[in-house]
Formats: C-alpha cells, structure tokens, sequence
C-alpha cells in the first residue's frame, strides 16, 4: 500500500470487476513497464516453445485500485461501440441520406412541444440504455426533426444537402480536430488557409487575412470590434473608459446582429445610427453595408458607401453572409460591385453554397496581422514561440475562440469536388429558378409581389378569393395579415413544404421564399404555389 494506490492479487476481484469491461480484440503492444508500483501490472508473456518474449499484455492477477476505482485495461467496450456506430450510420442512409430527395416523405412530422417530449423520452437516467434503444432513439430524432435537405423546405438562408461536404462533416466529428495549433490540427490549418486565400481572391484584394469562426453574426462582431481597435488601439488594454462615445452607421436592412454586437462591445444599441446625419460629440468609426439583406435579399450600393469611408477615413465592413455567394458568378457578381473595397467582409458558405452549417468567414484586406493584434492573448500553454516548425501556422490567436471547429473543410471538400465551375453553376441555377418563380406569381391570380427581387429571395402575398374583390383599405390589410400565418399553420401540419412568413416595415405579413439547392427544381416552383392556394382558397 503507498498512499490511496493498491496492488491487489485476489483472482475473484479481478473476475469479477474486470471481466466484463475487457475488449474482445487483442490489446495493441505497450512499452516495456517502467519502474514503480504501476509496474506490477503487465508482465512479459512467454509461451511454450516461443524463443523470446512477446508484446506485453495486461496482467489479470495484478488489479491497480486509486480511490477505489480499477485502472487496469480500458473500461470502454470497443466492439459494441463500433457496432453502434455502423449501425446508426446504415440508419442515417436510410432515413436521411436516401430520402433526402424523395418528395413523398413530408418536409415535417409536426407535434406540439407536450406531445413532442412525450414522444422522444427526453428523460436522463442514472443508468444507461441498451443497444437497440439508443438506435429507438436515434430514429425518433430523425423522425420528428425538420428535414431541411427536403426540395420543398425553404423556410430558411440555408437548404438541401450537399453530400462532398457531409462526408467532410463525418470526417471531423469522428477525428475531433481544434484548430489553433499546427501541431494538434496540421491538415485543417493548412485547409483553412488555402480557402481563405481563394475567397480572398474572389473578393479582388491581392491579399488579405482571415479566420472561420461560428456565423453571420460572430463575423459582425468581430469586425465592429477590429474596427474599433483600428480607431483606437489602446482600448484592448485601457478598456472603454476615456474613450469619445463612438458611433456606426449602417441601414435599417441590416442584420439584428448590429445591433447584438454593439450591445455586446459596449457600444451601446443607441449608437447604431440608421441616417448619416452628423452627430456633435460622438465620432464615428464603423460603416456596414449589406450584401443579401435578410428578408429582401437588398444590396446596398458598395462603390458610393466606399466613397463615402474613403473620404472621411471609416472602416467599411460589407455583411455578405448571405449574398457573398453571388462572387462565385461571373453572371451575378455585378451584385456586389464596389466588395473589393471593403476592408473587411462576411461571408457565409453555408447559405448558398451549401457547405453545411455552420461554415462562415471572416475576411479582412490588411495583412499587417491586425486581427492577431487585435484578439491575440499570447497564451504560453498553445502559442509557445520556440516550438520546432514555424509557428506562424498557430493562427488561434487570431480568433476571439480557442477550440474551434475546422468548418474550413467542408467547404473546401465541397469546392474540390464541384470545382468553381460547379459552384457557379449552383448559384446561377438557383437565381434562374427564383426568376422562374417570379414569372409564375405574376401570371397567377390571387398572388402579388412585393417587389422586384435581386437576388433568390421571393417576398409575397397570397390573396385569397374572399379578399379579392375587396379594396386595398385598412380592412383589406387587416384580413391578408393574417392569411400567411393561417396557411404556415396548415403546411406545417400537413407537412408538404415548409415556408418563411414575416411582416416588415409596414407590410403585413408575406411569404419569402428562398431558392437555394440544386436538388429543387421547376416542379418544385409549381407545387409551392399550388399548394399555398389549395391550402388557401378556402380562407
């Protein structure tokens, strides 16, 4: 006995308590023991006629206990992990991967949240559940989880499955990577840099810096604060005190995320200002422009907001998360005329580009190592400077994170499949088909635009026939406000599309419908709108 470590030699403890966790596959070779107490439990295991001594294998006479708890052998049961595994991943085939394109299969399987809790036994027990009840369960989630692959589910900016990229995806879960050292992530670090070099180039700047991180809204707040850094350095030591009140302009198309992360940074919501008014005592250090706005699908005229920064010295961030992807379109790229003088940009390969959420860059035009100036904390457990490679590869403290997922392979697995090429023809495909839609609604009666669209987002109304003799009074507009939820209500339970609904500035509610995987086609155009009428016509 040495402190709370015993060596035991009773056979029926190490029958009882061992036997049960022990693989059923040989144990790998392990090193020769080294001295002290630990030793005792492997020995050289020589069997009859053998001329020497063969790989060590765990003793069972010898059972190491600290604070009561067995160390000999791995407890994990391997084999039935992996059979685990390979069967969820048949069921993931199955019930994901091959219906993924079935349009009989229901874009939802609706219940109400009580119903819902019921049906999936959310409840942690003390102890675990067998085999062929964890794949229960695992049948239960797909099931009842939205099927955002489905051609008819175009609620959201992001749709449809990409399968270079969901290989990518499997690969990563199962290797586990971070990304903030060379020496624990060499591929996806190297991965990460050879994308961002290409979006970069896409964007026009020569050269550039930037870092994945977790979305859209991340991306916006780290360029509001990398441009306050850039206007005042000494606030990443000094903090906000003694600071000008500081002010940003953008329009009232932006992202909510502004907002968010002027909340956040302290710079106060109020000072997010929506008209490019002087404000006397306040200096302004931030101008956003939007690329795809959220409902419209706007984009704001970049070349004259960059005038504008250039002549009075502000930072200009371009928020493409949505509509970056039209770069990809020698056709659509006239979208974003005016990006490459952005000093940094958003931009989200998960929407369009079909990457698998979550995939979202942060791109910057300085290649001084501002960002890394502005975020880096010098951490002398990951970023030691006397490693033996070069440890300008440690890009981590480049990030406001620490572990952080190698989103960067997806999108590069996806794009060495399709080649740009095939990503162009994506984007194009989609706005072609948006076009389409366009077409149809004006053909239709009972279905009105909002407007002329830009880019893949439809914004609608659905008239129906009670409403169509009507005048477009108060009354008129009271009624139709409430057509568009009625109808979401009646698709989600059926379960044949799902569809995006909102009001905005002064607009009652409309459909906005969003064209994204290539897996939707013209019939799918078609059955959206027959399918709001025949859910409809009866309002």
């Amino acid at each position: 006995m040495k402190g709370n470590i015993s060596v035991q030699f009773s056979r029926s403890v190490v029958s009882n308590s061992l036997q049960p966790h022990e693989p059923q596959h040989a144990r790998p070779p392990h090193p020769s023991p080294t001295p002290g107490i630990l030793s005792n439990t492997w020995f050289d295991c020589v069997l009859p006629g053998d001329t020497g001594p063969q790989e060590m294998v765990p003793s069972r006479k010898n059972v190491v206990l600290v604070d009561g708890v067995i160390l000999n052998g791995p407890t994990t049961d391997a084999k039935a992990g992996e059979r685990f595994v390979e069967d969820a991943c048949r069921l993931i085939m199955e019930e994901v991967i091959l219906k993924a394109t079935d349009i009989r299969e229901k874009v939802c399987e609706w219940r109400p949240p009580e119903e819902l809790k019921r049906l999936l036994d959310l409840e942690l027990r003390d102890a675990g559940e067998p085999h062929h009840r964890l794949l229960e369960r695992c049948q239960d989630i797909i099931r009842y989880s939205v099927k955002t692959n489905h051609p008819r589910f175009f609620n959201q900016l992001y749709a449809g499955l990409d399968y270079y990229s969901l290989v990518a995806r499997f690969m990563t879960e199962a290797l586990n990577p971070s990304v903030y050292t060379y020496e624990v992530s060499p591929v996806f670090l190297l991965v990460e840099e050879a994308v961002l070099k290409k979006m970069i180039e896409f964007i026009g700047w020569k050269e550039g810096d930037g870092i994945f991180n977790p979305g859209g809204s991340v991306s916006n707040m780290y360029a509001m604060n990398l441009a306050r850094y850039k206007y005042c350095p000494d606030i990443k030591e000094k903090g906000l005190s003694g600071l000008p009140r500081l002010i940003l302009f953008t329009s009232a198309e932006c992202h909510y995320s502004m907002k968010k992360s002027a909340s956040f940074l302290g710079i106060g919501t109020e000072n997010v200002c929506f008209d490019p008014e002087a404000r006397p005592g306040r200096s302004p250090f931030l101008v956003c422009a939007t690329s795809g706005t959220t409902v419209l699908g706007a984009f704001d005229p970049l070349d004259e907001i960059a005038d504008i920064c250039e002549r009075h010295g502000l930072w200009l961030h371009v928020d493409a998360s949505w509509g970056g992807s039209a770069l990809m379109s020698r056709k659509h790229c006239r979208l974003l005329q005016g990006i490459h003088r952005a000093d940094s940009v958003a931009w989200n390969p998960h929407k369009m580009l079909m990457a698998g959420i979550q995939c979202c860059a942060f791109l910057v035009k300085d290649k001084s190592d501002l960002l890394k100036r502005c975020y880096s904390a010098n951490a002398s457990y990951l970023f030691q400077q006397d490693k033996f490679y070069d440890v300008s590869y440690d890009t981590g403290d480049k990030s406001i994170q620490c572990s952080r997922r190698p989103d960067a392979f997806k999108f590069w697995m996806a794009w060495k499949a399709l080649g740009t090429l095939g990503l162009e023809e994506r984007v194009n495909r989609a706005l072609a088909l948006s076009r389409y839609l366009v077409e149809e609604i004006k053909k239709r009666e009972g279905f009105k635009l909002l407007m002329e669209p830009e880019y893949a987002n439809i914004c609608f109304w659905y008239i129906p026939p009670s409403l169509r003799q009507m005048e477009e009074g108060p009354e008129f507009w009271a009624k139709l406000h409430l057509v568009a939820p009625a109808i979401k209500e009646r698709m989600m339970k059926k379960g044949s599309l799902m569809l995006g609904y909102q009001p905005h500035r002064g607009k009652v509610n409309f459909f906005r419908q969003v064209v994204i995987s290539p897996q939707v086609s013209r019939e799918d155009m078609d059955f959206l709108l027959d399918e709001i009428d025949l859910l409809g016509r009866d309002m």
